[in-house]
């Protein structure tokens, strides 16, 4: 009888390959570990090698090796760092967050707290400026941010002031975002943005400005 052995695709990242279970030697398939996105690029954590741009990162060769697998690869996620438990009130109050549009830019919004990093306005002094010389030493020697590591097609937050959106890391580009690089100006009353030099009095007007500069989308722009 004629060898029709049902051949599938590899699910392996970086291996496109087909294959039926007669065939599969070791060695065969040459594939990736989990991809990092950070600041715009996109990089393999198993041989370091990045591009900005997702169709070019896709075409890098694999780096390993092994047998296909039918079976859809999963992507860890980095694990955090253990905190204290939230209170009751920051746990109710974390999915009014995620659809608040001044919490979603980063902003103060008196119905959900204070924000964790205060957005750069003009004409207020940044923390730290008193020339305290141990203060500058501390911060000098804290451990810097760990890359956080997606699934290319995980669902995220795009945190640039103005944006707000949810986006995939495979559609992210160089024009995927519409924002504003800022810095945000509070003034005698007057709220507006120094990159456009908007300005209006009313906040709900202000969260309206349309934004003034396109670049990829950031779900964290801090790090």
């Amino acid at each position: 009888m004629e060898n029709t052995a049902l051949k599938v695709r590899c699910q392996r990242i970086g291996c496109e390959a087909t294959f039926s279970e007669d065939d599969n030697p070791d060695g065969s398939c040459r594939y990736h570990d989990s991809p990092i996105f950070h600041d715009g690029t996109k990089e393999w954590s198993c041989c370091k090698k990045r591009s900005h741009d997702f169709s070019l990162f896709m075409e890098i060769p694999g780096c390993k090796t092994g047998k296909h697998t039918a079976v859809k690869q999963v992507i860890a996620p980095v694990k955090k760092k253990t905190e204290p438990s939230p209170t009751a009130v920051s746990s109710t109050n974390a999915s009014s967050k995620d659809s608040c549009s001044r919490c979603r830019q980063g902003f103060f919004c008196s119905d959900h707290g204070s924000q964790s990093k205060p957005v750069n306005v003009v004409g207020e002094k940044p923390a730290n400026l008193s020339g305290d010389a141990s203060a500058v030493n501390n911060s000098s020697v804290q451990a810097p941010k760990q890359k956080k590591i997606v699934d290319i097609n995980e669902p995220q937050l795009c945190k640039n002031k103005g944006c707000g959106q949810t986006f995939k890391e495979k559609d992210n580009h160089d024009t995927a975002c519409s924002y504003h690089p800022g810095p945000a100006v509070f003034h005698d009353r007057v709220k507006g943005w120094k990159c456009c030099d908007i300005h209006v009095k009313e906040f709900d007007e202000f969260m309206t400005i349309p934004p003034c500069t396109k670049g990829w989308h950031n779900a964290d722009p801090e790090s």
